[in-house]
């Protein structure tokens, strides 16, 4: 399970500001905790640390969770002007 969560982020967690973070950084146990449901729900279909699993969680980066964005902005994988960007 932790294997999953953290190609999820390798994220999500998400924008192309995600991605970029996401492969300078690897994820924390919260934003493993946190992001496990998006994962699984968004982009389950991609493999782990995959340029595809970036792109679907950007895709989705309106989708996700509160606490599976929360957990990616206190680590740093998205700023919080980027999640404040996409909510307008």
């Amino acid at each position: 399970m932790k294997m999953i969560l953290a190609g999820l982020l390798a994220v999500s967690a998400t924008a192309v500001p995600f991605a970029a973070a996401a492969e300078a950084q690897s994820y924390s146990k919260a934003v493993q905790q946190f992001c496990r449901d998006d994962y699984k729900k968004y982009c389950g279909e991609y493999g782990l640390e995959t340029s595809a699993l970036r792109s679907c969680m950007d895709r989705n980066g309106n989708n996700l969770s509160k606490s599976c964005v929360k957990a990616l902005v206190r680590d740093g994988h998205v700023s919080q002007a980027e999640v404040n960007r996409r909510k307008r």
